[in-house]
């Protein structure tokens, strides 16, 4: 029984869905800019640091935030005593090589790019979370590089439409991060956090939120109205902002963290599940 409940804490580290979502990204990032054929092994590798880059600095943001944890979320690996501190570090310094060795095996400017956002994780959860707003732009820029790097991976780091979809999960991570640190309240005082919730009030900082997911659903159908994408696109966008919508009305009319973190939790799906259906489009195509 030991064993399994180790298993089981070090799953709910890596929240699975979020590196999966970011390794999604990266290989979108590939086929939305490839004008020619995708090899495996850079779909793969691409796929390899999004999900081990991303894994590294969520499990370390446990290891950082196992005080807070003890109120917002007793039942984490660490404050409920399923993984040990020691543990953690080492599955961090492993997920962090799986990471940087496939960014060295697409290239130079993938490395170094891995690098640096891997920095800048690692300084957001030592630090920077407490400073409220810039750790949210922090977090949510890493994950917004997601897109790029899969241009950077296929040669065409510049192109406008994966600069795009880049800002749309900009703004669909910058939602969510504002409305956690809502949920977070209580236990992010003890890191002396000045988050939005903190300084504003917890509703402020979910209307702002709501009205981060507004401006994704505007400006979502962008790509499609200048023609840059297709009917695969729009199945995809519509799926997404119908999800976004729901979950955002529900989010502003809910009044427990636990029913607004099942919101949050359905957007970041919704647009995985969306994503996915994209990438399947692109590849029927």
């Amino acid at each position: 029984m030991a064993i399994v409940r180790k298993i089981k804490g070090i799953f709910q580290l890596f929240r699975v869905e979020l590196p999966f979502a970011a390794g999604l990204c990266v290989i979108a990032g590939e086929l939305i800019v490839a004008g020619r054929f995708i090899y495996p092994h850079e779909l793969v590798l691409g796929f390899l640091v999004g999900f081990f880059i991303s894994s590294s600095s969520l499990i370390l943001n446990d290891y950082f935030d196992i005080e807070s944890d003890k109120i917002n979320a007793p039942t984490r690996p660490l404050p409920s005593g399923k993984v040990k501190p020691s543990e953690v570090i080492v599955l961090t310094i492993i997920t962090t090589l799986i990471g940087l060795v496939a960014a060295w095996l697409i290239g130079i400017i993938a490395f170094v790019v891995a690098i640096v956002f891997w920095v800048i994780g690692f300084l957001y959860n030592w630090k920077l979370k407490e400073t409220g707003l810039l750790g949210n732009f922090m977090v949510s820029c890493s994950v917004a590089i997601t897109f790029i790097f899969g241009g950077i991976v296929v040669g065409e780091p510049l192109n406008k439409i994966v600069w795009f979809f880049s800002f749309i999960v900009f703004f669909i991570d910058l939602g969510e991060e504002i409305a956690s640190d809502a949920m977070d309240e209580e236990g992010d005082k003890k890191r002396r956090s000045k988050s939005i919730a903190i300084t504003k009030g917890k509703e402020y900082a979910i209307h702002i939120s709501s009205g981060l997911f507004a401006v994704v659903v505007v400006i979502s159908f962008i790509p499609f109205i200048l023609q840059w994408l297709g009917i695969a696109y729009l199945v995809m966008i519509t799926i997404m902002d119908t999800i976004i919508i729901f979950s955002t009305i529900k989010l502003l009319n809910s009044k427990t963290s636990k029913e607004r973190r099942l919101y949050l939790r359905l957007i970041y799906l919704g647009a995985t599940v969306s994503l996915l259906a994209f990438i399947i489009g692109q590849f029927l195509v």
